[in-house]
C-alpha cells in the first residue's frame, strides 16, 4: 500500500518558460482549527537531462508518466516550511536529493538530505539562493538566470488573481475575506507566522528579475520586479 499522501486533483504540466514547467493543483489542509482547501503550484526546472522539482504537488499517473518524458527527476526542493506534503513521495519514487533550509523538520531520510545555504551548492546550475534572515520560519527564494531574471518562491510571494477550481467554497469566500487574492501580494498566512522585517524586502527587490512562479497564484510574467517592489514599499516603505 502506498505510504504517502494520495494525489489530489490537478491540471496539466506547461512550459511557461525554455525548460521551466509549472502546473496548479489542490491543497487539502486544517489549519487554525479550520478545513482548507485551495490551489498551489509545482515547479520543474530542466537541467540537462536532470529535473529538479520545486514546491512539489504529487501528480496523478498520467501526470507522472507527463514528468518523466522530460526527463530524470534527480533532486527535490524545499523552499518553504509550510509546504512539503508531497516532498518525500518523489525522493521515494525517484532516490533524489532532498534539499532543505536549516531548521526545517523532514520525514526523509537523512542519508537523502541536503542543506541549502546561499553561498552553498545547488541543484541547477544556473541558479542562486535567497535567504530570509529576519524570519521565524525559514523560508527561500531561487533565482534563475534566465529569461531576465526568474524568481521562483512558495508563500513569501503569491501572485493569486482570483479563486480557482481548486478551491472549496468555505476556504473561497474566507481567503477572499482574508485578502488572498491580491496580485503580487505577500502571502498573509506566511506574513502572521514568519513576521518577516523590511530588510529582507530591501535585499530582495535588490536582486534583478522580471518574472516571478509563486507556490500559489499565477505566473507574474514581465512587470514583476516593479510590482512586487510596489508591495514592498506599501507594506514595509522600502
Amino acid at each position: 500500500m502506498d505510504q504517502f499522501t494520495p494525489a489530489l486533483p490537478h491540471g496539466s504540466l506547461e512550459e511557461v518558460f525554455p525548460d521551466v514547467f509549472f502546473v496548479t493543483g489542490s491543497m487539502e489542509t486544517v489549519l487554525q482549527q479550520m478545513d482548507w482547501q485551495f490551489s498551489r503550484n509545482m515547479i520543474v526546472v530542466r537541467d540537462g537531462e536532470r529535473l529538479i522539482v520545486i514546491n512539489s504537488v504529487r501528480l496523478d499517473e498520467d501526470g507522472l508518466a507527463r514528468l518523466d518524458q522530460l526527463g530524470q527527476v534527480t533532486d527535490v526542493v524545499r523552499l518553504g516550511c509550510l509546504h512539503g506534503r508531497d516532498d518525500a513521495f518523489y525522493v521515494d519514487r525517484y532516490k533524489a536529493q532532498y534539499w532543505v533550509l536549516p531548521g526545517m523538520e523532514s520525514e526523509v531520510p537523512a542519508e537523502a538530505v541536503r542543506i541549502l545555504s546561499s553561498d552553498g551548492p545547488l541543484p541547477i546550475t544556473d541558479a542562486s539562493l535567497f535567504v530570509f534572515a529576519t524570519t521565524g520560519i525559514p523560508e527561500g527564494i531561487l533565482r534563475l538566470e534566465r529569461s531576465g531574471g526568474i524568481l521562483i518562491a512558495c508563500d513569501a510571494l503569491q501572485n493569486w488573481h482570483a479563486p480557482d477550481e481548486y478551491f472549496s467554497d468555505t476556504s473561497r469566500a474566507l481567503m477572499q475575506e482574508m485578502g488572498f487574492f491580491t496580485p503580487a501580494n505577500l502571502g498573509p498566512v506566511w506574513m502572521q507566522a514568519a513576521s518577516p522585517a523590511g530588510e529582507d524586502f530591501t535585499r530582495l527587490k535588490a536582486l534583478a528579475f522580471k518574472h516571478v512562479l509563486c507556490g500559489h497564484g499565477q505566473p507574474l510574467y514581465e512587470t514583476a520586479h516593479s510590482d512586487f517592489s510596489d508591495r514592498f514599499n506599501r507594506v514595509f516603505g522600502v
